[in-house]
């Protein structure tokens, strides 16, 4: 029994041995460096060619009001065209003014009669003044003389105040154009009624010259401020506005350059002027900004098709010394042809790829050749 068991168990052993022999299978060999990616490469180069900066305006006017009447009542007249140009000092509403003329009339009454009241004050404390000096009158009488011909005169003050604030209702009840400018299409109509300081009648813009408001950069602000010390010339095209392939056809200039920058954004408010004789500008109209470069060095430029956008951030790939590339972002400015400008990122005579990018990935080995295009002689098939 004891050999029997014996022979078992070796059997058993050895046929495991035989599985786990059976089990082994060969361990690939260790992985080589990847290999190089094949790419078109090609040197950064700088332009003389005149561009423009663009950035998005709004065109609004220098002056602007909302018409509101400052007294109650009823429209009874409107003597202008919707959208007419509007001289300062024109008059443009009129509001019922019975109520207040008869206030007007009525306060002039009363001041008659405290102006009477006056000269009787005034007769009295005369009178009483002369008796005082021959003794024949008391004290408390000259002083009761006085007191009254003293009120008599605030009563009469305070009557021509009166008069003042009616008039300046009546005034109100006829509404002028503030400025010469260009008006909009009425609010209201004959016969509406009107409340103090609600009611929006219309409104009256200036329309010569138009501004143009846009926002720049803070690390442009040195530049911009140089352009407003220097000023510009009637002729001058720093600074013109288009709207789509229609270049506005005259020239405008730095008003004003806002006072902060805005700390949420990094951008500062810059305002442009535009004279506008034709009236073709108009509030609310939005344009793009065109600013000529002004700057003495040539500007640095790429091959667009060189840039890879990720996550709304532009970088290219810069070749270094040992044949690998790195991710250098990059700040872009005015496309020209199939060409960008870089403000930053990168500089004349520094080689980047532009052609197979899409198989690169920082630090990638890279070999300076044409990527060859599926279903070309020796290529690769495309993977399906």
């Amino acid at each position: 029994m004891l050999f029997k068991r014996i022979g078992y168990f070796t059997t058993v052993g050895c046929m495991l041995a035989i599985v786990s022999c059976g089990d082994k299978k060969p361990q690939p060999a260790a992985q080589g460096p990847a290999p190089a990616v094949p790419v078109t490469t090609t040197k950064v180069t700088t332009t003389d060619a005149v561009y423009y900066d663009e950035y998005p305006g709004t065109v609004t006017a220098l002056n602007q009001v909302e018409l509101r009447a400052q007294v109650n009542g009823y429209i009874t007249g409107i003597y202008f065209q919707d959208g007419a140009r509007v001289k300062k000092g024109q008059r443009l509403y009129t509001i019922d003014q019975q109520a207040y003329e008869a206030n007007y009339q009525q306060a002039q009454a009363n001041l008659a009669v405290q102006e009477a009241n006056l000269v009787r004050a005034q007769k009295d404390a005369d009178r009483y003044h002369e008796l005082d000096k021959q003794d024949a009158i008391a004290k408390q009488q000259v002083d009761n003389a006085d007191a009254t011909l003293e009120a008599a005169k605030k009563q009469v003050e305070a009557a021509k105040a009166n008069i003042r604030a009616v008039q300046t209702n009546v005034k109100y009840s006829t509404i002028y154009a503030p400025f010469d400018g260009t008006i909009g299409i009425s609010q209201v109509k004959v016969g509406g009624p009107i409340y103090a300081g609600q009611t929006i009648m219309n409104t009256v813009s200036s329309d010569n010259p138009m501004a143009v408001d846009f926002a720049i950069n803070q690390q442009e602000l040195y530049r911009f401020t140089q352009l407003q010390q220097q000023g510009t010339k009637p002729k001058d095209s720093v600074f013109t506005i288009a709207f789509g392939n229609e270049v506005y056809p005259i020239p405008g200039s730095i008003s004003l350059i806002d006072r902060a920058v805005d700390v949420q954004t990094g951008n500062i408010k810059t305002r442009l002027v535009f004279p506008n004789p034709r009236n073709m500008l108009r509030a609310g109209m939005t344009t793009n900004v065109r600013v000529k470069n002004t700057a003495s060095t040539a500007a640095v430029i790429i091959p667009y098709k060189a840039v890879v956008e990720q996550l709304g951030t532009f970088f290219v790939y810069a070749v270094t010394d040992s044949s690998t590339v790195t991710q250098r972002p990059v700040a872009l400015g005015t496309q020209i042809g199939t060409n960008v400008i870089v403000k930053e990122g990168v500089k004349a005579g520094e080689t980047i790829v532009v052609q197979g990018v899409q198989n690169l990935r920082e630090g990638s080995k890279i070999t300076d050749a044409p990527p060859q295009q599926p279903g070309a002689p020796g290529a690769a098939p495309a993977k399906k």
